[in-house]
């Protein structure tokens, strides 16, 4: 019954269903990060772009990616692997990003999401480098193993009608660089486009991003490529579009405490315009409403926890940055959040 209750809360909304065409006619895309880009965070991103974009551009379909989810766990009926996939309408279009090893579980997952009917891409993580997911032989651990990668597509691809695309990293190691390999691979089943991530598993997040070798898989494919790694402003921006000649950039990290990169960076890319940071005033209202989606969601007792770390990011860089982060620690109740958000941030 709660399963059934599920579906029925899922229903497609007409905005849900676009081309891939329509994807990269807003080619800023928000990476997939587990433990941040949540449904609340997802669309509080998509308010402040729409916010930032003049029309049209406000009414292009930007897609954001949802942090992954198991196909195991769909497999199982995991109550939290299926809470994950509930979103929210005005955060639409989203992809779910999908991990996995076998290929029949994983076709089944991308069955189950495409049927939920409200995902408009179904995306598949080949780039995660943490311990536990490449263990098991999922995530970045793909990368070494181009057969396996050929069957899991192969039978994705028959399992869904939506597009299908996948994030992959440089390689394993820079003693197994084989981007391109994969690339032609996922190609060759039916894959839609793919984000490359311009760094090997062995690195994680250390060091500076190959986007040389981002390029390399764009010139081995027909197929649309996003860049990602290392943009966090317009000048890499730039830089990264003028190495990779990639159709988008997908931005991570950067956007973390600031979801007003997206649509600064979107509105550059069909403006010119380079969009000031917002004053603070307005990063504290944003702060405030990330928080309530939070309550809404998940409940006060989780989002009062996850809200410290968003609160962190947000307040990097600001002057008493350091003490706002203290506070917000030892804030333990949403009237104390609440406080700090109406009080606190007058110095900064």
């Amino acid at each position: 019954m709660i399963l059934l209750h599920f579906k029925k809360s899922c229903r497609k909304v007409k905005g849900d269903i676009v081309t891939v065409n329509e994807i990269f006619s807003a080619p800023i895309f928000l990476a997939p990060m587990a433990g941040v880009t949540d449904s609340a965070f997802r669309s509080i991103v998509r308010e402040v772009t729409k916010n930032l974009l003049p029309a049209p551009y406000s009414l292009l379909p930007n897609l954001m990616f949802a942090e992954m989810v198991s196909c195991n766990g769909i497999h199982y009926r995991n109550e939290k692997t299926l809470a994950m996939l509930q979103t929210l309408e005005e955060e639409r279009p989203i992809a779910i990003q999908l991990f996995g090893s076998d290929p029949t579980i994983c076709a089944e997952g991308a069955k189950f999401v495409e049927e939920l009917g409200t995902s408009a891409v179904i995306d598949f993580n080949l780039g995660c480098p943490a311990p536990k997911i490449v263990k098991n032989g999922e995530g970045s651990a793909l990368m070494k193993n181009p057969k396996l990668v050929g069957e899991i597509f192969s039978a994705v691809r028959k399992a869904t009608t939506l597009p299908l695309s996948a994030k992959i990293r440089l390689g394993f190691d820079d003693e197994h660089l084989n981007a391109v390999e994969i690339a032609k691979v996922l190609e060759s089943c039916g894959v839609d486009f793919i984000a490359v991530h311009g760094r090997t598993r062995q690195q994680f997040y250390s060091g500076v991003a190959n986007w040389e070798e981002i390029a390399k898989v764009k010139a081995a494919v027909k197929i649309p490529v996003i860049a990602n790694g290392d943009v966090k402003d317009f000048d890499s921006l730039d830089k990264i579009l003028a190495v990779t000649h990639a159709d988008g950039v997908m931005v991570g990290r950067a956007a973390q405490g600031n979801p007003f990169i997206i649509g600064r960076l979107l509105n550059y890319l069909k403006t010119g315009k380079k969009n000031s940071p917002p004053p603070v005033a307005e990063r504290v209202e944003v702060m405030r409403r990330h928080f309530e989606k939070l309550i809404s969601c998940k409940g006060e007792g989780v989002a009062i926890r996850e809200m410290r770390s968003h609160a962190a990011w947000y307040t990097k860089g600001l002057k008493g940055g350091a003490e706002l982060r203290n506070k917000f620690n030892r804030a333990a109740s949403v009237d104390e959040f609440n406080e700090i958000f109406s009080n606190d941030f007058a110095d900064c």
